[in-house]
């Protein structure tokens, strides 16, 4: 049975091919994400590319070529745009390799190895971009309380069936207005919005120029950056959806975090008390909007493979809101409608 016509990939073919000069190459799938972008590995001579489609009508390459850009001049192992056809939607990329954070943990990977190189390229994100910050759409008011009004309308009641009563909606509006107000107390830096074990990739430390994926982590998945609060990216990769850590272990590599930012004159606040509790309450805003997106994306999109993760990311909401009495609405409401609801679901 021959593969169905693809004309994209036939006018990507074609755009390679006058790009080399030849048809000396190959081009194999590599991903898809959520967008209508597709990914592909071209090889050649020993050497390998990424390209990206993303058809002009459907999708503004613009973010991703701009972003891209910093993270390679803070000097991190981000996909550098090679070429670049803006008019028909391709682009040609380093490539990263094909092994993620996630796929190397579930195969007895070195956590601390991944997990320290993780953060340390955080850190100089955030040492390093500021200039680069300062030009991002900022994580304001609005977009923090848009993401958490995916959790009441997307989880709550269309995933779980609850009808919320007055009481609930106004407690669930203060709860809200308590996590946009710490994070918006923080203090404002390049934030990558998805820094977590999907879209880290695990490479060999070989340069780009010789053949190699570059320095570990390859990091994808960027191009949705903002200027926003210090803890969100830390949050991403120690609070991820996909990955749960031993809370002694997370409390470790927070430190670690806190220690090195602080060296790099990164603000990260007055003591590791008040950190702690803007890592904390980041957290549950973060996680309150996974939950949402998640059921979105079964419901509205028919990807059930997210279903599976809804307990992880909803038990780090439990096991922090308790110890802060501003949070005990939510505490009682997670409980008594929440917990029981998704028991049945």
């Amino acid at each position: 049975m021959s593969a169905p016509h693809d004309p994209r990939l036939e006018q990507l073919e074609q755009w390679l091919a006058g790009l080399f000069g030849a048809r000396d190459f190959a081009v194999t799938p590599a991903s898809a994400d959520a967008s209508f972008r597709r990914y592909f590995r071209v090889s050649r001579q020993g050497h390998t590319w990424i390209a990206m489609d993303a058809p002009p009508a459907k999708e503004d390459m613009g973010p991703y070529i701009r972003v891209s850009g910093m993270l390679v001049d803070v000097g991190v192992n981000a996909p550098k745009v090679l070429q670049r056809d803006e008019a028909q939607g391709f682009l040609l990329n380093t490539d990263l390799g094909s092994r993620t954070y996630l796929a190397d943990l579930d195969a007895g990977g070195d956590a601390e190895r991944l997990y320290r190189d993780a953060i340390e390229a955080l850190v100089a994100i955030q040492a390093r971009a500021g200039a680069h910050a300062s030009t991002l759409p900022p994580y304001d008011d609005a977009l923090l309380r848009r993401e958490m009004g995916l959790f009441p309308e997307w989880f709550c009641h269309k995933h779980l069936g609850l009808q919320l009563s007055e009481a609930e909606v106004a407690g669930l509006t203060k709860t809200f207005d308590t996590l946009v107000a710490e994070a918006l107390s923080q203090p404002r830096v390049f934030v990558h919005r998805d820094y977590h074990s999907r879209n880290l990739m695990v490479t060999d430390g070989v340069s780009h120029d010789r053949g190699g994926h570059g320095a570990n982590p390859g990091i994808l998945d960027f191009q949705d950056a903002v200027l926003g609060p210090v803890t969100y990216d830390l949050v991403s990769l120690l609070r991820d959806s996909y990955v749960e850590w031993p809370l002694e272990r997370v409390h470790s590599w927070i430190k670690h975090f806190r220690d090195s930012a602080q060296r790099s004159g990164v603000d990260v606040g007055a003591n590791p008390a008040q950190f702690q509790r803007w890592f904390d309450l980041m957290g549950v805003q973060r996680q309150l909007k996974v939950l949402g997106i998640f059921a979105r994306l079964y419901h509205r999109d028919g990807k059930s493979g997210y279903l599976k993760d809804l307990p992880r990311t909803l038990s780090y909401v439990r096991q922090v809101i308790k110890n802060y009495r501003d949070l005990d609405f939510l505490t009682s409401f997670i409980e008594q409608r929440i917990v029981p609801a998704m028991a049945k679901a």
